[in-house]
């Protein structure tokens, strides 16, 4: 069995340009974004081990935040969550799998959570 770390980072409400009805595409949605990151791990972590032998958990908030492109309008979740996983495998060559939900704060009526995960492994 192979030794694994994930990083997570979850329930992160963000403001986004996404939808594809009339009413959706003009003004920013509210989303709930979650990571899981999996990260090739080292044989061992020791009190003094400096953080590069792990990742900054701030590097998946950006991802998931800043690095979204200000003004572009996404029509689907689903390449709001690509665009994530690519930024995040960009940034690092451990990053091996990443796991991203993304929840539509807006349309949910009785606190259901409505929307999707995608799960994309380095190539």
């Amino acid at each position: 069995m192979q030794d694994s770390l994930q990083l997570e980072v979850h329930d992160m409400e963000v403001q986004v340009l996404t939808g594809i009805y009339s009413e959706e595409t003009h003004l920013p949605q509210p989303l709930r974004i979650s990571l899981t990151v999996d990260l090739t791990c080292p044989s061992r972590f020791d009190p003094d081990t400096p953080l590069s032998a792990s990742k900054n958990y701030l590097d998946l908030k950006h991802a998931a935040t800043t690095a979204l492109p200000t003004g572009v309008h996404f029509t689907l979740i689903e390449a709001v969550a690509d665009h994530i996983c690519e930024t995040l495998f960009l940034q690092d060559a451990r990053v091996q799998r990443v796991a991203v939900k993304i929840v539509k704060l807006a349309i949910a009526e009785a606190g259901e959570a409505i929307g999707v995960t995608l799960v994309r492994n380095r190539r």
